[in-house]
């Protein structure tokens, strides 16, 4: 398949290792003090960030793009290292990492349904949510490590969601042009129900980091048409 931009990704990609590999880890021996809902928060966070990223990679590099297909795997090694940041911000809490959780079952289940496309699709929705979390533990947490990883992982993020947006650029226009919009609407949907379903299971943190429920699932949906104007531009 045709595409342009990727390999000016993975100079970014690149750059950004080069930079994280050069600049000190957060001080973990400061420790971490947080509620507990926000604990079990992050531990559920942590498992979703875990994984090894092999169906996304098989897939990238079935589309022929090596250029995208490098870059890809440098965001799989972007997202491994915020488990890994999780993992130790959860140890200096003394807080034990989980070794699975149901969510991440469904939206891994979810991923490997169909090619690309779809992947990419639930992934951003992940990503989407992500983006208003890891704000909401920077600036709500109350803790200088904490704050200092949701930072972190947040400034990944952002780089993230534009790299995504840009292959699902190329992927829709494949589509017969009626087809693009109804896809978008359909993964806004999608995107809402599983906001429903992250207030619900971390709203006791997101209450905790100062952001309600209604908030949360507003600034997220509006974020998603942000998404869906790049998505069709």
């Amino acid at each position: 398949m045709p595409t342009s931009g990727f390999a000016d990704w993975t100079r970014r990609f690149e750059e950004e290792d080069e930079r994280r590999q050069a600049a000190p880890d957060p001080d973990w021996e400061r420790g971490a003090a947080l509620h507990r809902t926000v604990w079990a928060s992050i531990q559920r966070f942590q498992v979703g960030e875990d994984g090894d990223g092999a169906g996304l990679i098989a897939k990238a590099e079935e589309a022929g793009d090596p250029h995208y297909a490098h870059a890809v795997k440098l965001f799989v090694a972007e997202e491994q290292n915020h488990a890994r940041m999780l993992a130790r911000l959860l140890t200096a809490g003394g807080v034990p990492t989980l070794a699975g959780h149901w969510s991440d079952a469904v939206f891994v289940r979810l991923r490997h349904l169909m090619g690309l496309r779809t992947e990419l699709l639930v992934l951003m929705i992940a990503e989407v949510v992500a983006l208003r979390y890891y704000r909401a533990l920077r600036d709500g947490a109350d803790d200088p490590l904490a704050s200092d990883v949701a930072a972190r992982i947040l400034a990944d993020e952002q780089r993230h969601v534009p790299f995504h947006c840009e292959r699902l650029h190329a992927s829709l226009r494949e589509l017969p042009r009626p087809l693009r919009r109804p896809v978008t609407a359909a993964w806004q949907l999608l995107l809402c129900a599983v906001c429903l379903v992250v207030t619900a299971d971390h709203g006791a943190a997101l209450r905790r980091l100062d952001v309600g429920r209604l908030r949360f699932v507003s600034d997220v949906m509006a974020s998603s048409k942000t998404v869906v104007r790049a998505i069709l531009a």
